[in-house]
């Protein structure tokens, strides 16, 4: 049975929080409003390091999701905090680093769900989204192919728990 005293709500975390967890949420933004706009369920990105606090996404991340059609623009860049761990359903991970981050500062009466957000992917073979911050412009492209697929099977986690929508 799904807990009826809050809507759905997912937290998408990286490491500074301007290139794959904006991304993210983002793409699970669009998918949410395109497929489930009846759906209520809480969006946001946060980082495990507080390098980019109250900054935009990282440009070419805006480039490269804008080309398909998501806009981060409006979007800042924030760290976790311990109170998310209460306020969240789910709070993904993009890599193991940051989950164990995250692990690491998970209170033990802590209610969301922790783990890698590419669980939720059908045909990703990897169980990371790779960092593209360092690289050329087409680490940003496989973030998304990544998140775009990963954001289909959370969508279809997300209603299955909200309510036994079939995936």
């Amino acid at each position: 049975m799904a807990d009826t005293h809050r809507a759905a709500s997912v937290l998408f975390v990286c490491m500074g929080n301007i290139c794959r967890s904006p991304t993210a949420q983002g793409v699970f933004e669009s998918v949410v409003h395109a497929q489930a706009p009846d759906l209520a369920v809480e969006l946001d990105s946060a980082g495990t390091h507080a390098y980019h606090v109250g900054q935009p996404p990282d440009r070419r991340s805006q480039a490269a999701a804008l080309a398909r059609g998501y806009d981060l623009s409006a979007q800042r860049a924030r760290q976790v905090a311990v109170d998310d761990f209460y306020r969240y359903s789910w709070i993904l991970a993009m890599d193991r680093d940051n989950l164990s981050a995250l692990t690491a500062m998970e209170p033990s009466d802590g209610t969301a769900e922790v783990g890698l957000f590419l669980r939720f992917a059908a045909n990703a073979d990897v169980v990371e989204v790779p960092d593209p911050y360092y690289g050329d412009g087409l680490g940003f492209e496989r973030v998304l192919d990544l998140v775009e697929d990963a954001a289909h099977g959370l969508l279809a986690h997300v209603r299955e728990q909200a309510g036994g929508h079939p995936r």
